[in-house]
């Protein structure tokens, strides 16, 4: 009797053991998986970096100034005016914006307008711009060719073309036709816009000669032409 209760206490201490040891198991598991998160994402370094794309310029003309035409012919003896435009559009993606210079080639000596028979200089360059640009255009003795700039954007044209009053290269206002200046072979800036102008930005080129009654020199009977370059940068 006393040995069957000797064998069932074993037999429970036994299975008592073996409950204790598989808690103890599973509660070190649940701590394991409480804790791995930590442990498997812990972070102990980082690393910056760039990526970089590099846009490039496209400045020029999205329209090229045409040839011009004067309208109307001019007699030589008892005078006349005549003018002449052409436009031009320059497309720019540059955030700071462009300028524009004007140059004109003197063809046989002087002047910027010559005979295209004889290579005669009878039409001179307009003298009273040859400094700064004149508001309206002063008569001569002589026969004289000028030019003059207009900017649908008013901003966008040179001061030289901007006047106030009756007085260019002062105020802020462009008005078509208004400050004429002498063209002149060292490059002169027409333009000057601040800005992008991803549409395209217009601007007009307007000619003048006027020849007075009686002329000195006197023109003679032909087509005269003079040529002129347009150049764009970026600021």
């Amino acid at each position: 009797m006393r040995t069957q209760f000797t064998k069932a206490i074993a037999i429970e201490s036994s299975t008592q053991a073996i409950i204790a040891a598989f808690l103890g198991v599973a509660l070190l598991g649940l701590c394991f998986f409480a804790v791995e998160p930590r442990i498997s994402h812990g972070q102990s370094d980082t690393a910056d970096f760039r990526i970089r794309q590099t846009i490039t310029d496209a400045t020029s003309f999205l329209v090229d100034p045409a040839n011009v035409t004067m309208g109307g012919s001019i007699s030589g003896l008892t005078g006349g005016t005549a003018t002449g435009t052409t436009q031009f559009v320059v497309r720019s993606n540059n955030a700071s914006g462009y300028y524009v210079e004007i140059d004109y080639f003197d063809n046989a000596g002087a002047y910027a307008m010559y005979g295209d028979e004889d290579g005669g200089e009878q039409i001179r360059d307009y003298f009273l711009g040859a400094g700064t640009a004149t508001f309206n255009m002063t008569a001569s003795t002589a026969a004289q060719f000028a030019y003059s700039v207009h900017s649908t954007t008013t901003a966008d044209t040179a001061q030289a073309f901007k006047y106030s009053g009756t007085t260019c290269n002062s105020g802020s206002t462009n008005t078509a036709g208004k400050c004429w200046k002498s063209p002149s072979t060292s490059p002169v800036q027409i333009i000057n816009r601040a800005t992008a102008a991803t549409n395209g930005a217009t601007s007009t080129l307007y000619f003048k000669v006027h020849v007075p009654s009686a002329a000195n020199p006197t023109p003679t009977a032909q087509t005269y032409t003079a040529t002129a370059t347009l150049s764009v940068f970026v600021q």
